[in-house]
């Protein structure tokens, strides 16, 4: 006993100064990781030609810093708004239904019985190997078919149920005692009574993970909007940023501050949710 005590004292040091390490390590890191975002604002203060030719460099007088870059994205641009603000509405209603549709379908796996579950389910997994280039074509198709091309609606809609949604859905649901719902039937609940009002409020921390992982894929989505959206003032922000690319030459600076201005919104969707993003994704590994 007193050679256990004695040899604590002696092992404080080494946990201090394994501590010590692995905090430098992990600032490290860190300061590493933010160099590219470093390099955007920087960027976005130099000229164009500048960048083509020596790239952005950290190295910069400030005297040769400028806001001419930003008085042309949001003056001469006068689509960049247009664009931001399209996205920002896609990806809030997008991701609204999503996390809506998908729920829905991964509670009736989790919490009822009923004839074809396991080959439902079993459909769901392979449904989240599948590509969605290979959905493309036969969706572009269709989309010509039934005129439907240029809609917001149709940039919505085959995202909808998302098969990697509901498999964590419904790893997170299962954890959740049936009993809940057995004393809310008693109660007189309504099974959609007992989604929201039982089900949801408890699976808050699964709805933040997967409203924030949806909402960064939806803002990024590039290829299937790129498809079926014709018109320069509906198109999202990816698309009009690459608009800003064209055989005749390259607005780089415009480009980096509307690219720096585009990750505002999903780093203030994270910080706002960090906690139950990754209380979410940490029950959700575990729980099923």
């Amino acid at each position: 006993m007193a050679e256990a005590l004695g040899e604590e004292p002696r092992q404080q040091p080494r946990r201090r100064a394994a501590a010590i390490l692995q905090g430098t390590f992990l600032l490290v890191i860190a300061l590493i990781s933010l160099i590219p975002l470093a390099a955007i604002v920087i960027g976005t203060f130099q000229d164009g030609g500048e960048i083509i030719r020596n790239g952005i460099s950290f190295l910069v007088d400030p005297a040769d810093l400028s806001f001419d870059n930003y008085e042309m994205l949001f003056t001469d641009s006068g689509l960049y708004f247009r664009w931001f603000w399209n996205s920002l509405i896609l990806t809030v209603v997008q991701v609204a239904g999503t996390l809506l549709v998908s729920s829905f379908v991964a509670y009736g796996f989790a919490m009822y019985d009923f004839p074809g579950k396991n080959v439902g389910f079993i459909l769901v997994l392979v449904m989240m190997t599948i590509p969605f280039e290979m959905l493309m074509l036969p969706l572009y198709v269709q989309v010509n078919n039934f005129n439907a091309a240029d809609q917001y609606w149709i940039v919505v809609l085959p995202f909808l149920a998302q098969a990697v949604t509901i498999f964590f859905f419904r790893q997170y649901f299962i954890g959740i005692p049936r009993e809940l719902l057995e004393a809310g039937r008693v109660d007189g609940v309504s099974e959609f009574g007992m989604f929201f009002r039982i089900i949801v409020p408890i699976s808050k921390p699964a709805f933040a993970a997967m409203g924030i992982l949806n909402g960064m894929m939806i803002w990024n989505n590039f290829l299937w909007p790129l498809l079926v959206l014709r018109s320069a003032e509906k198109f999202t922000l990816p698309i009009g940023l690459n608009t800003l690319l064209t055989p005749y030459g390259n607005n780089y600076e415009l480009l980096i501050i509307g690219a720096f201005f585009s990750l505002i919104p999903i780093l203030l969707l994270f910080l706002a949710f960090q906690r139950f993003f990754i209380e979410g994704m940490t029950a959700g590994s575990i729980k099923g």
